[in-house]
């Protein structure tokens, strides 16, 4: 069995997803620990009802990324980490954490990679009027959003609501992240 970590931020849908998939034995694996950036953030309650140990951290409370990052580290290596898997970090993983665990980390982004890299994909993909949306999930590089392309899902939207591509995408992205762990694994 191998142990994962999640790096959120936010809600925690896709925390609850994989830890959802490891607790029914879908993955052979368990969630060693969330990381998130965010105090308060809804995730850790999430966290908690899974029985997750949480590392909640604020960033301003350390000299610079390197800092927090090795922290971070420290805790990945206590676990015996496998595997990170980033569901809305906000943040761009920095040289001290891939430096650790290149090739070991992945993220899901809400749109098809190359195009619409960053923060704002949808909202970016619904100003330019595309009619198919989807998910990318990717190994994590220096690169914002720009690491080898792991798995895609497509799926058409003709309208141009923000908010209604995330209702109709998010079920679309839980599922292949959770398919993309289990075939990583």
């Amino acid at each position: 069995m191998k142990n994962l970590a999640i790096f959120a931020s936010g809600t925690g849908t896709n925390f609850t997803a994989i830890a959802a998939a490891c607790a029914r034995k879908e993955l052979d694996a368990r969630v060693a620990l969330l990381v998130c950036d965010k105090p308060g953030a809804p995730v850790l309650q999430r966290a908690r009802e899974f029985g997750v140990p949480a590392f909640v951290f604020n960033p301003k409370e350390y000299s610079d990324k390197a800092a927090y990052e090795a922290e971070i580290v420290k805790r990945l290596d206590a676990l015996e980490v496998g595997l990170v898997c980033l569901a809305g970090y906000m943040r761009i993983v920095g040289e001290t954490l891939l430096g650790a665990y290149e090739g070991r980390i992945i993220n899901t982004h809400p749109a098809l990679l190359p195009s619409f890299k960053g923060a704002h994909a949808i909202e970016e993909a619904v100003a330019y009027g595309v009619k198919v949306y989807g998910f990318t999930i990717h190994w994590v590089s220096a690169e914002l959003d720009g690491g080898k392309i792991i798995a895609q899902r497509a799926f058409p939207y003709e309208g141009s609501d923000p908010e209604e591509v995330r209702r109709i995408g998010q079920p679309i992205e839980h599922e292949l992240y959770v398919q993309t762990i289990k075939q990583l694994l």
